[in-house]
Protein backbone atom coordinates (compact mmCIF):
# COMPACT_ATOMS: atom_id res chain seq x y z
CA UNK A 1 0.00 0.00 0.00
CA UNK A 2 1.77 2.94 -1.43
CA UNK A 3 -0.54 5.41 -2.96
CA UNK A 4 -1.66 8.22 -1.03
CA UNK A 5 -4.50 7.73 0.26
CA UNK A 6 -7.03 7.11 2.91
CA UNK A 7 -9.86 4.38 3.19
CA UNK A 8 -13.02 5.61 5.61
CA UNK A 9 -13.68 2.78 7.93
CA UNK A 10 -16.37 4.06 9.84
CA UNK A 11 -18.52 7.20 9.04
CA UNK A 12 -19.76 8.36 12.03
CA UNK A 13 -23.04 10.06 12.19
CA UNK A 14 -21.38 12.91 10.04
CA UNK A 15 -18.29 13.16 8.91
CA UNK A 16 -17.18 15.79 6.07
CA UNK A 17 -14.65 17.99 4.12
CA UNK A 18 -13.96 21.06 5.40
CA UNK A 19 -11.41 23.79 4.66
CA UNK A 20 -11.63 27.64 5.01
CA UNK A 21 -14.78 27.92 2.96
CA UNK A 22 -15.91 29.87 -0.33
CA UNK A 23 -16.73 32.92 1.02
CA UNK A 24 -18.22 35.86 -1.39
CA UNK A 25 -20.38 33.73 -3.28
CA UNK A 26 -23.90 34.77 -1.30
CA UNK A 27 -24.82 36.47 -4.82
CA UNK A 28 -25.18 33.24 -6.14
CA UNK A 29 -27.23 31.43 -3.57
CA UNK A 30 -23.96 29.74 -2.17
CA UNK A 31 -22.92 29.60 1.85
CA UNK A 32 -19.65 30.16 2.77
CA UNK A 33 -19.28 26.65 4.55
CA UNK A 34 -16.06 25.52 5.87
CA UNK A 35 -15.61 24.99 9.63
CA UNK A 36 -17.48 25.25 12.16
CA UNK A 37 -14.68 26.09 14.95
CA UNK A 38 -12.33 27.21 12.47
CA UNK A 39 -9.46 27.73 15.05
CA UNK A 40 -9.66 24.07 16.03
CA UNK A 41 -9.00 22.94 12.05
CA UNK A 42 -6.96 25.51 12.14
CA UNK A 43 -4.27 24.35 14.42
CA UNK A 44 -4.82 20.45 13.45
CA UNK A 45 -3.50 21.48 10.26
CA UNK A 46 -0.33 23.73 11.65
CA UNK A 47 0.35 20.37 14.05
CA UNK A 48 0.91 18.45 11.18
CA UNK A 49 2.60 21.31 8.79
CA UNK A 50 -0.04 22.05 6.55
CA UNK A 51 -0.90 25.11 4.57
CA UNK A 52 -4.10 26.74 6.46
CA UNK A 53 -6.55 26.52 3.52
CA UNK A 54 -5.67 22.46 3.52
CA UNK A 55 -8.56 20.48 3.67
CA UNK A 56 -9.21 18.03 6.33
CA UNK A 57 -11.99 16.23 8.54
CA UNK A 58 -14.96 17.49 10.59
CA UNK A 59 -16.69 15.07 12.81
CA UNK A 60 -19.92 14.71 14.58
CA UNK A 61 -19.91 13.40 18.09
CA UNK A 62 -18.76 9.97 17.43
CA UNK A 63 -15.45 10.45 15.25
CA UNK A 64 -14.20 8.26 12.47
CA UNK A 65 -12.35 5.59 11.81
CA UNK A 66 -9.74 5.50 8.65
CA UNK A 67 -7.14 3.66 7.59
CA UNK A 68 -4.35 5.66 5.62
CA UNK A 69 -2.81 3.46 2.34
CA UNK A 70 0.54 5.14 3.12
CA UNK A 71 2.27 6.41 6.60
CA UNK A 72 0.80 9.68 7.69
CA UNK A 73 1.29 12.18 10.41
CA UNK A 74 -1.99 13.15 12.01
CA UNK A 75 -3.65 15.44 14.74
CA UNK A 76 -7.04 15.32 16.45
CA UNK A 77 -8.28 19.03 17.98
CA UNK A 78 -11.83 20.28 18.35
CA UNK A 79 -13.85 18.35 20.88
CA UNK A 80 -11.74 15.81 22.96
CA UNK A 81 -12.21 12.41 22.18
CA UNK A 82 -10.04 9.46 22.75
CA UNK A 83 -7.60 8.88 19.90
CA UNK A 84 -6.01 5.10 18.87
CA UNK A 85 -3.47 3.80 16.53
CA UNK A 86 -4.68 -0.11 15.54
CA UNK A 87 -6.41 -0.29 19.15
CA UNK A 88 -3.30 1.24 21.06
CA UNK A 89 -4.04 4.89 22.64
CA UNK A 90 -2.26 7.89 21.05
CA UNK A 91 -2.22 11.59 21.94
CA UNK A 92 -5.68 14.04 21.08
CA UNK A 93 -3.58 17.42 20.29
CA UNK A 94 -0.42 16.58 19.41
CA UNK A 95 1.03 15.11 15.97
CA UNK A 96 0.66 11.10 15.56
CA UNK A 97 2.32 8.76 13.31
CA UNK A 98 0.04 6.59 11.45
CA UNK A 99 1.50 3.69 9.76
CA UNK A 100 0.58 2.45 6.14
CA UNK A 101 -2.08 0.21 6.84
CA UNK A 102 -2.70 0.84 10.71
CA UNK A 103 -6.31 2.08 11.71
CA UNK A 104 -6.51 5.41 13.17
CA UNK A 105 -9.86 5.69 15.59
CA UNK A 106 -11.49 8.83 16.20
CA UNK A 107 -13.87 8.22 19.17
CA UNK A 108 -17.17 9.68 20.46
CA UNK A 109 -16.10 13.19 22.60
CA UNK A 110 -15.89 13.49 25.72
CA UNK A 111 -17.63 16.69 25.71
CA UNK A 112 -18.12 18.94 22.74
CA UNK A 113 -19.59 18.28 19.52
CA UNK A 114 -16.74 18.64 16.69
CA UNK A 115 -13.54 17.10 16.45
CA UNK A 116 -11.11 17.92 12.91
CA UNK A 117 -8.97 15.34 11.98
CA UNK A 118 -5.84 16.74 9.70
CA UNK A 119 -3.19 14.58 7.53
CA UNK A 120 -0.35 15.63 6.28
CA UNK A 121 -0.44 16.72 2.54
CA UNK A 122 -4.44 17.50 3.11
CA UNK A 123 -7.37 16.17 1.41
CA UNK A 124 -6.79 16.23 -2.36
CA UNK A 125 -10.23 15.59 -3.23
CA UNK A 126 -12.00 18.19 -6.23
CA UNK A 127 -12.30 22.19 -5.04
CA UNK A 128 -15.98 23.79 -6.50
CA UNK A 129 -15.60 27.30 -6.27
CA UNK A 130 -12.55 27.18 -5.15
CA UNK A 131 -13.18 25.33 -1.63
CA UNK A 132 -13.30 21.74 -1.13
CA UNK A 133 -15.65 21.88 2.00
CA UNK A 134 -18.82 19.87 2.08
CA UNK A 135 -22.10 21.99 1.95
CA UNK A 136 -24.43 20.41 3.40
CA UNK A 137 -27.58 22.80 2.55
CA UNK A 138 -26.65 23.49 -1.26
CA UNK A 139 -25.00 20.28 -2.11
CA UNK A 140 -21.47 21.90 -3.21
CA UNK A 141 -18.58 19.60 -2.38
CA UNK A 142 -17.91 16.17 -1.64
CA UNK A 143 -20.72 14.24 -0.23
CA UNK A 144 -20.79 13.10 3.55
CA UNK A 145 -18.31 10.44 4.42
CA UNK A 146 -19.45 7.06 4.49
CA UNK A 147 -18.08 3.57 4.52
CA UNK A 148 -15.85 2.45 2.04
CA UNK A 149 -15.14 6.11 0.73
CA UNK A 150 -11.79 6.60 -0.62
CA UNK A 151 -10.37 10.07 0.07
CA UNK A 152 -6.98 11.16 -1.69
CA UNK A 153 -4.37 13.15 0.17
CA UNK A 154 -2.13 15.99 -1.55
CA UNK A 155 1.80 15.66 -0.74
CA UNK A 156 3.23 16.11 2.14
CA UNK A 157 5.84 18.82 1.36
CA UNK A 158 5.53 22.17 2.80
CA UNK A 159 7.16 25.01 3.95
CA UNK A 160 4.75 25.53 7.13
CA UNK A 161 6.55 24.05 10.03
CA UNK A 162 4.50 22.07 12.55
CA UNK A 163 4.42 22.59 16.07
CA UNK A 164 4.16 19.87 18.57
CA UNK A 165 0.97 21.30 20.66
CA UNK A 166 -1.21 24.24 21.00
CA UNK A 167 -3.49 25.42 23.75
CA UNK A 168 -6.99 24.66 23.14
CA UNK A 169 -10.60 26.46 24.39
CA UNK A 170 -12.63 24.29 26.34
CA UNK A 171 -16.26 23.05 25.11
CA UNK A 172 -18.43 25.87 26.57
CA UNK A 173 -20.01 25.33 29.88
CA UNK A 174 -22.39 28.07 29.21
CA UNK A 175 -22.64 29.79 25.79
CA UNK A 176 -22.15 33.46 25.86
CA UNK A 177 -22.49 35.20 22.28
CA UNK A 178 -22.14 39.01 21.83
CA UNK A 179 -25.03 39.96 19.80
CA UNK A 180 -25.35 43.69 17.67
CA UNK A 181 -29.14 44.79 16.79
CA UNK A 182 -30.14 43.24 13.55
CA UNK A 183 -31.96 45.09 10.77
CA UNK A 184 -35.73 43.72 11.49
CA UNK A 185 -34.48 44.25 16.06
CA UNK A 186 -37.98 46.48 16.24
CA UNK A 187 -39.98 43.60 14.94
CA UNK A 188 -40.02 42.51 18.58
CA UNK A 189 -41.56 43.98 21.53
CA UNK A 190 -39.60 45.98 24.38
CA UNK A 191 -40.38 42.63 26.45
CA UNK A 192 -39.07 40.55 24.31
CA UNK A 193 -36.04 42.55 23.17
CA UNK A 194 -35.17 42.52 27.02
CA UNK A 195 -36.09 38.77 27.41
CA UNK A 196 -33.35 38.38 24.62
CA UNK A 197 -30.73 39.53 26.08
CA UNK A 198 -31.58 38.44 29.82
CA UNK A 199 -32.68 35.43 30.05
CA UNK A 200 -31.04 31.77 29.55
CA UNK A 201 -31.84 29.69 26.52
CA UNK A 202 -30.52 26.23 25.97
CA UNK A 203 -29.30 24.90 22.85
CA UNK A 204 -31.66 22.35 21.09
CA UNK A 205 -30.88 18.84 20.11
CA UNK A 206 -31.87 20.07 16.45
CA UNK A 207 -28.72 22.26 15.59
CA UNK A 208 -26.74 21.23 12.64
CA UNK A 209 -24.32 23.12 10.30
CA UNK A 210 -26.55 25.34 8.95
CA UNK A 211 -27.56 27.32 12.52
CA UNK A 212 -27.93 26.60 16.45
CA UNK A 213 -31.15 26.13 17.61
CA UNK A 214 -32.33 27.41 21.11
CA UNK A 215 -35.03 26.40 23.56
CA UNK A 216 -36.58 28.66 25.48
CA UNK A 217 -38.67 32.23 26.08
CA UNK A 218 -40.23 32.77 23.14
CA UNK A 219 -39.55 36.27 21.74
CA UNK A 220 -43.14 37.90 21.01
CA UNK A 221 -43.23 40.06 17.58
CA UNK A 222 -44.17 43.91 17.47
CA UNK A 223 -45.15 43.37 13.60
CA UNK A 224 -46.83 40.52 12.52
CA UNK A 225 -46.97 41.16 8.78
CA UNK A 226 -44.38 38.67 6.50
CA UNK A 227 -41.42 40.35 5.68
CA UNK A 228 -40.17 39.13 1.89
CA UNK A 229 -36.91 37.09 1.80
CA UNK A 230 -33.97 39.31 2.64
CA UNK A 231 -30.37 38.40 2.55
CA UNK A 232 -28.08 36.94 5.79
CA UNK A 233 -25.24 37.02 7.06
CA UNK A 234 -22.96 34.32 9.05
CA UNK A 235 -23.67 35.03 13.20
CA UNK A 236 -27.43 36.22 12.22
CA UNK A 237 -30.18 35.61 14.90
CA UNK A 238 -33.25 34.88 13.36
CA UNK A 239 -37.13 34.43 14.76
CA UNK A 240 -39.00 32.11 13.41
CA UNK A 241 -42.61 31.86 14.23
CA UNK A 242 -42.18 29.73 17.64
CA UNK A 243 -40.07 32.17 19.00
CA UNK A 244 -37.09 30.54 19.50
CA UNK A 245 -33.81 32.23 17.89
CA UNK A 246 -31.93 30.41 15.44
CA UNK A 247 -28.35 31.56 15.18
CA UNK A 248 -26.72 31.12 11.19
CA UNK A 249 -23.81 28.89 11.08
CA UNK A 250 -21.09 27.87 8.55
CA UNK A 251 -24.18 26.39 6.08
CA UNK A 252 -26.72 29.04 6.39
CA UNK A 253 -29.09 30.29 3.65
CA UNK A 254 -28.40 33.39 1.70
CA UNK A 255 -32.11 34.60 2.20
CA UNK A 256 -35.03 34.35 4.80
CA UNK A 257 -37.93 35.53 5.20
CA UNK A 258 -38.23 35.42 9.49
CA UNK A 259 -36.97 38.94 10.95
CA UNK A 260 -33.41 38.97 12.04
CA UNK A 261 -33.28 40.59 15.21
CA UNK A 262 -29.55 40.82 16.15
CA UNK A 263 -26.16 39.62 14.41
CA UNK A 264 -23.65 37.59 16.60
CA UNK A 265 -19.76 38.23 16.50
CA UNK A 266 -18.13 36.22 14.23
CA UNK A 267 -15.28 35.70 16.98
CA UNK A 268 -18.12 33.58 19.21
CA UNK A 269 -18.80 31.52 16.57
CA UNK A 270 -16.58 29.08 16.66
CA UNK A 271 -17.76 28.31 20.73
CA UNK A 272 -21.32 27.75 19.07
CA UNK A 273 -19.77 25.02 17.20
CA UNK A 274 -18.98 23.02 20.19
CA UNK A 275 -21.83 23.95 21.96
CA UNK A 276 -23.87 20.45 23.04
CA UNK A 277 -27.35 19.87 23.28
CA UNK A 278 -28.55 21.19 26.25
CA UNK A 279 -25.87 23.66 27.00
CA UNK A 280 -27.11 27.06 28.06
CA UNK A 281 -27.28 29.96 26.03
CA UNK A 282 -26.97 33.38 26.80
CA UNK A 283 -27.44 36.61 24.70
CA UNK A 284 -24.78 39.43 25.45
CA UNK A 285 -26.07 42.92 24.15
Amino acid sequence: MTDRALVVVRAGALTTVQDRGRPGHAHLGVPPSGMLDAPAGLLANRLVGNAPEAALLETTVNGVALRPRCTVTVAVTGAPCPVTVDGRPAAWGARVRVPAGALLGVGTVTSGVRSYVAVSGGLDVDPVLGSRSTDLLSGLGPAPLTNGTVLPLGAAVSSYAPVDLGPQPAPPAELVLRIAPGPRADWLTDNARTTLTTRTYRVSATSNRIGLRTEGPPLERAIMRELPSEGLVLGAVQVPPNGHPVIFLADHPTTGGYPVVAVVRTTDLPAAAQAAPGTPVRFVG
